[in-house]
């Protein structure tokens, strides 16, 4: 009974670090080109609203993940044209693509709300994916797995190809990058773009996945949370995966204590949780000898023209 109870949480608490993972993920990759995109919340109701809205219309969750991933790489191209192709100020189009995703996703899934889909399942056999204690391995969805792969990989295209080491080389200095013929502003615009693809996928996680039905910004503000992350991180691919995970794990700690009818804490507070952690968790990096600034892209945030 305990192990069942154990698995069970384990369960929630990957569900929960999922789409956390996939957008902080595809943010980090973006900022160790040189490009801060706060817009993350906005890419991931994109990807939520479209990729319920393509699977609710098709029937099919792998149109609903395809159009998530063209949803939210469509909004992060309407930042790169104008952060990346016309000079505006990155943070402030950032907060105006959040601003964007937010009531585009409100809009467009007006028709939808209530509405349910099929919820993304296990691709084991149930022979393996209902076992009571084998599930918490093969009892996981396709973008479980995929989010998992997709670390070691961003992680081994980081630091041992070519391609990943100009990807850095332009977020650290641009200028010399620029001089020895690597074309900046298009490294940059697919740093984006696979950014964007990630946090719509981790939006449609949401909508697909958790809660397989449509509500007015169901991500509930993960976006930000997956920003925290990247700083947490100290923007290496592994630490980005335990930090997910971490967060997860008081995300599950309020579900439970929702579940088990704690009432000594307001459930307001309980809602609070995972976004008092994240200001802890920056406040404690910031106070430190190493802040997560002396470890970020030198060239992060800063546009960059071509002389």
């Amino acid at each position: 009974m305990t192990s069942a109870i154990t698995v069970s949480v384990l369960m929630t608490l990957i569900a929960a670090s999922t789409p956390l993972l996939l957008a902080a993920l595809g943010e980090l990759v973006a900022e160790k080109a040189g490009v801060l995109n706060l817009g993350v919340e906005g890419m991931m109701l994109c990807g939520a609203v479209a990729g319920f809205a393509v699977a609710f219309s098709s029937g099919s969750i792998v149109l609903g993940l395809a159009a998530a991933a063209l949803a939210g790489m469509a909004a992060a191209m309407i930042f790169g044209v104008l952060a990346l192709s016309l000079g505006a100020n990155q943070v402030a189009t950032g907060l105006a693509l959040t601003i964007f995703g937010t009531g585009a996703s409100s809009l467009i899934g007006a028709g939808f709300v209530g509405r349910t889909v099929e919820r993304l399942g296990p691709i084991f056999p149930a022979a393996l994916s209902e076992h009571p204690v084998l599930r918490l391995v093969f009892g996981q969805d396709i973008l479980v797995y995929l989010s998992l792969a997709l670390v070691a990989c961003v992680a081994y295209f980081l630091r041992r190809t070519r391609a990943g080491l100009i990807l850095r080389a332009v977020g650290e200095n641009d200028a010399s990058a620029h001089a020895i013929g690597y074309p900046v502003i298009a490294i940059r615009y697919a740093a984006v773009a696979f950014g964007g693809a990630l946090a719509g996928l981790g939006g449609a996680y949401f909508s697909l996945a958790l809660t397989p039905m449509w509500a007015d910004r169901l991500t509930a503000g993960r976006g930000w949370i997956a920003l925290a992350l990247v700083v947490f991180s100290a923007w290496k691919p592994g630490r980005l995966l335990l930090g997910a995970y971490l967060f997860g794990a008081v995300m599950t700690l309020e579900l439970q204590a929702k579940a088990a009818g704690v009432n000594w804490l307001a459930p307001e507070v309980l809602a609070m949780a995972p976004y008092l952690a994240t200001i802890a968790v920056l406040t404690m990096m910031s106070l430190g000898r190493r802040t997560g600034r002396l470890d970020a892209p030198a060239c992060l945030g800063k546009p960059f023209s071509a002389p």
